[in-house]
């Protein structure tokens, strides 16, 4: 495993977001989520319509990466990513990649320490 110095590490914000709305873009497996992340509201891409449904991410507290740069997947700007436990290599090994998020409540916005 690569190993990062404090300094790099520092330069990722993580926050708490609040999905506000979600549809699934029709034809993919990608998300379409408004998140709110405390200041302002976020539209991000997720590719993770096969395990969760649109209606399942409302109302959902999800940990974000708030300072990625913008990206246009399939057409539709995506400004930051959602976190998850659990990747390709996981699934392989028959684990769920399942979304993180934070126990009690915690208002959109709070950064992640």
């Amino acid at each position: 495993m690569d190993q990062i110095t404090i300094d790099e590490l520092s330069k990722v914000k993580l926050i708490v977001g609040l999905v506000k709305n979600a549809e699934r873009i029709e034809g993919t497996r990608l998300l379409k989520l408004v998140v709110d992340i405390g200041s302002e509201e976020r539209q991000i891409i997720s590719g993770i319509a096969e395990l969760y449904t649109a209606e399942e991410m409302v109302g959902k507290k999800v940990i974000l990466v708030a300072n990625l740069k913008p990206r246009t997947i399939r057409g539709y700007e995506s400004q930051g990513m959602i976190l998850a436990a659990g990747c390709k290599e996981d699934e392989q090994k028959g684990i769920r990649p399942r979304l993180l998020t934070v126990d009690g409540e915690v208002p959109p916005g709070t950064t992640i320490c």
